[in-house]
């Protein structure tokens, strides 16, 4: 339940980012790997979804909504948990806010070519993920003996988004999006699919019933990310524990506020979980 906000301890501090819930995936990653910091959640209600917000604009939004949490939260550490937004934005936040560090989320390239056995790799995201020239270097770089066929799907990050809201993803839509990655292949069948949008891995357990996925090696950023993130803590050094919470931070109209409840149950995998709520103006 709800707990009044109070002042921000000496502990590390950890500010996760996304348009919505998926970032909650690679939050919960974070926390499983560094069980006592205090993480803020910032899910921007108003922006979503990033993938289909025009470049510049979504980059203004970023450098406006990161320097507004800076000054009201000062992390230790902030991670863009969106492949759309990390692939666009990272080195606009870098230049602009040089002294804070900044870990971003990209697409799973590398991995996925070290452990597929067809050697053709499906790289599901949203269109602006696929689409960024960023994108086509990792394919390039890590998976150039490898066949990748991509597509890009906003109904799956709805989906997924609704899915912790309390509303089941139709399977017709999954069968139907994982259809036209896999049936793309000219050289075999897709063993490894990269999820390269932090909300999908809220959708895998449902990938993995479905008959056409059984075979199927699922990956993603997310434990990745929390490595990341131990070691740049490392070099913070020892921090006081005693204060560790979690805050959640939103953008939103008064129509969609996000169910908090159910995204702290998410991350910290309890049926009642203590959290703070920090409202930020809209923009």
């Amino acid at each position: 339940m709800p707990v009044k906000p109070t002042l921000a301890s000496k502990n590390a501090r950890i500010l996760v980012l996304d348009s919505g819930a998926g970032g909650l995936t690679v939050a919960r990653e974070i926390l499983h790997r560094n069980p006592d910091v205090s993480l803020d959640y910032f899910a921007d209600i108003a922006g979503f979804p990033y993938g289909t917000m025009p470049d510049d604009v979504l980059i203004r939004r970023l450098v406006s909504l990161v320097g507004n949490c800076l000054s009201q939260r000062q992390p230790d550490i902030v991670v863009l948990a969106c492949n759309t937004a990390s692939t666009l934005a990272l080195h606009a936040l870098r230049a602009r806010y040089p002294t804070v560090e900044f870990v971003g989320v990209v697409p799973a390239i590398k991995p996925a070519a070290s452990i597929t056995r067809t050697g053709v790799i499906g790289l599901l995201a949203t269109p602006a993920t696929v689409n960024r020239d960023y994108t086509r270097q990792l394919i390039e770089d890590f998976a150039g003996n490898h066949e990748v066929v991509t597509h890009g799907s906003n109904p799956l990050v709805v989906c997924a988004e609704q899915l912790l809201q309390g509303t089941k993803p139709d399977t017709g839509i999954l069968i139907e999006e994982l259809g036209k990655l896999t049936t793309k292949s000219t050289a075999g069948s897709v063993d490894t699919i990269v999820l390269a949008c932090t909300h999908f891995p809220l959708l895998q357990p449902y990938f993995k019933a479905l008959p056409s996925c059984e075979s199927i090696s699922w990956v993603d950023s997310g434990s990745a990310i929390a490595n990341r993130v131990h070691h740049l803590l490392q070099k913070l050094g020892q921090r006081d524990h005693s204060h560790s919470k979690i805050t959640f931070i939103a953008a939103h109209s008064a129509n969609d506020a996000p169910p908090y409840k159910t995204y702290a149950s998410y991350l910290l995998q309890e049926a009642l979980p203590q959290y703070d709520i920090l409202h930020l103006p809209l923009i």
